[in-house]
């Protein structure tokens, strides 16, 4: 088995990740970490997630630099579940040794710098590792990460929106004349489990937040490889993203092969589920599953696609899982899906 550990384990997604790689086949889930600051250190992870109680009996242990520099020496695999300006900070110390590298925050995602630091608030200067990292779009990527020493896992955002998009780009279907509209509701736990009064459950109705300045914006433009229009939305439930995505096909595309873009991409693929109805956030939460489903007006050409998602797993945590399935040579559903 392959010895992984988890740094910045007592959030939501860490918590997620535990269980997948607890009950994972060929992981062995080693330890946990947090902070030197936390105040979650040295507590057991199932007593701050009850859903983890019996299931995990781990503590959480408190990292640094010493430990960090160990776990890269000894561990196979390391999970970074933390702060864009930590995995950014501690890369040097833990890549390019024997550990493979899966950060799940946005430190390595965008290779321009100079956008990185438009919507990061910090400037990268972490050049040979931002040059190696891959982006870990699971189900697309593959051959990528298979070699990757450092895999950036997606945004839970971006993992929606490219998992709509790329099949109709690919076949070079998208009128590129006008740029496909995102707009997408994710539940409060996106925002992470420090409490904020403006993510407060007491406080969300629904509103849209990040408008035309949102930092998922310029990754689902670059990994798409056109640009779009991204609006988020917060909305008043726990987990799940629903993305309603407007595009314009090419003149003279058709229905059929509209289907046939998307069966081509994701009939084989297990994760990837192509309904015969509009999904709904209930159909995936809990699961490391995307639902599909579209329609097509082939008089104005404008089709609507419907992209729903588990923001902590298929969002983030089951697909970093995938990511390491696909570097340590095993099928990217190993552990996630039967």
């Amino acid at each position: 088995m392959f010895k992984t550990c988890i740094i910045g384990a007592s959030g939501y997604t860490g918590a997620e990740l535990a269980l997948l790689l607890q009950l994972h086949s060929q992981f062995e889930l080693a330890a946990l970490y947090v902070s030197e600051k936390s105040a979650d250190a040295n507590k057991l992870i199932g007593d701050l997630h009850g859903f983890l109680h019996d299931r995990i009996d781990l503590p959480l242990l408190a990292i640094n630099d010493d430990e960090l520099s160990h776990l890269a020496e000894h561990m196979d695999a390391i999970f970074l579940a933390t702060p864009h300006e930590a995995s950014h900070e501690w890369m040097d110390k833990l890549a390019g040794k024997k550990a493979v590298i899966f950060d799940l925050s946005g430190a390595f995602r965008l290779k321009d710098k100079s956008v990185f630091a438009q919507y990061y608030g910090f400037e990268n200067t972490q050049d040979n590792w931002l040059n190696q990292a891959v982006y870990g779009l699971a189900d697309w990527h593959q051959a990528q990460i298979k070699q990757a020493a450092l895999v950036a896992v997606p945004g839970c955002y971006p993992t929606a929106s490219l998992t709509a998009l790329k099949p109709l780009f690919n076949a070079d279907l998208l009128d590129q004349q006008h740029r496909p509209i995102i707009n997408a509701v994710s539940g409060v736990s996106g925002a992470g489990r420090k409490a904020a009064l403006n993510s407060s459950f007491n406080e969300v109705s629904l509103h849209a937040y990040g408008v035309l300045g949102h930092r998922h914006q310029p990754e689902i433009s670059t990994y798409l490889g056109t640009e779009v229009i991204f609006t988020p939305h917060l909305g008043n439930f726990k987990r799940g993203i629903l993305a309603t995505i407007t595009v314009k096909v090419q003149a003279g595309v058709s229905a059929e092969q509209i289907n046939q873009a998307y069966q081509q991409a994701y009939a084989a693929n297990p994760i990837v589920r192509l309904r015969n109805s509009w999904p709904k956030i209930d159909d995936v939460t809990h699961t490391p599953f995307c639902d599909l489903f579209w329609k097509f007006d082939s008089q104005s050409g404008y089709l609507v696609i419907t992209s729903a998602i588990d923001n902590l797993l298929k969002g983030a945590a089951s697909q970093a899982v995938q990511c390491a399935n696909l570097r340590f040579g095993f099928d990217s559903h190993l552990g996630l899906v039967k």
